[in-house]
């Protein structure tokens, strides 16, 4: 089990409700993905870049913390759920497109939950952009 900051994701499909993400192929997160078929997005606020910047590294599971940032597993995927994340979606892989130095895994959101109404954190009001 473990965690990262992933930035190229989009929605792919109102019904059934999809999500692609983008994975470097050589992570520890790519091999969590392919080995589970399951991930979770966990939905960082705007105030919340340097958590964001956190998991710019990966981070696996120690006891009941990853990052150094307590979570639950989720009900469907058993994924970690930042509890201090606003918003969450629990995925099983339905597709993969393995292009390239990346995966994209298409996601089915099985489950999802808001914790609080917080604004999400975006790239662009930080100035900041994806390098691979």
């Amino acid at each position: 089990m473990g965690a990262a900051t992933i930035n190229w994701i989009t929605q792919t499909s109102f019904s059934p409700p999809l999500v692609a993400v983008g994975v470097k192929a050589d992570s520890t997160n790519h091999h969590h993905i392919r080995d589970t078929g399951v991930f979770a997005v966990n939905i960082l606020g705007k105030d919340q870049l340097d958590l964001a910047f956190n998991f710019f590294k990966t981070h696996e599971r120690e006891g009941d913390s990853i990052g150094g940032q307590q979570f639950e597993a989720g009900k469907e995927t058993g994924c970690p759920l930042l509890l201090n994340s606003p918003a969450w979606w629990e995925c099983k892989v339905v597709g993969e497109v393995a292009e390239g130095d990346h995966t994209m895994f298409v996601g089915e959101v099985v489950e999802a939950g808001v914790r609080s109404e917080d604004q999400a954190i975006l790239m662009r009001d930080h100035n900041l952009n994806y390098g691979g």
